[in-house]
């Protein structure tokens, strides 16, 4: 078996699965504008910085790494919340392939970035095509999921304010 041979089958015997345990971060301005991502392999959909942890994390040593992976910025160095709440969905059918067989739900925990005014980022093209900052009742018209809405309405209820008229479901799996 030459080295090139080895090494294919040595990968694909030793495929790591993605844990169903992610961190969602939802970052913000003051004044409640939010920084959303729209995901380079789903063109239109827009979301904030996700991401699963990795052997050995912690969800919020997760939530510190994607920051800085997927915008550049670093979360300890401005105003970064563990909101200590997760939420609990079902994996959409065209990314289940990354977790192992049988696994249909991930467990989503929440934080908040609180930064002192929008600026920009360099995004992971590999993951995100571009962003945009969005008034928080705006962004929860464009993200496509239900998990990203509530994270939102959370945002209004810190500030005494509320979300209305916003489908909290989301975009349904059989619709992706």
């Amino acid at each position: 078996m030459d080295n090139i041979t080895a090494f294919i089958d040595n990968t694909c015997m030793t495929q790591q699965y993605k844990t169903p345990v992610s961190a969602l971060i939802l970052i913000h301005t003051a004044d409640l504008q939010v920084l959303l991502l729209e995901r380079a392999d789903k063109a239109g959909f827009w979301q904030s910085v996700t991401g699963s942890i990795e052997a050995g994390e912690t969800p919020y040593q997760a939530a510190i790494r994607e920051v800085k992976e997927e915008t550049s910025l670093d979360a300890l160095a401005y105003d970064f919340q563990d909101w200590q709440t997760s939420n609990v969905y079902e994996i959409y059918p065209h990314w289940r392939h990354r977790y192992a067989p049988g696994v249909i739900k991930n467990t989503e925990h929440l934080f908040g970035l609180c930064l002192p005014s929008a600026m920009a980022v360099t995004l992971a093209p590999d993951e995100h095509t571009r962003y945009q900052w969005l008034d928080w009742r705006e962004a929860a018209t464009k993200v496509f999921s239900w998990t990203n809405v509530d994270a939102l309405r959370r945002l209004g209820e810190k500030h005494n304010l509320v979300l209305s008229g916003t489908n909290m479901i989301g975009i349904q799996s059989n619709q992706l």
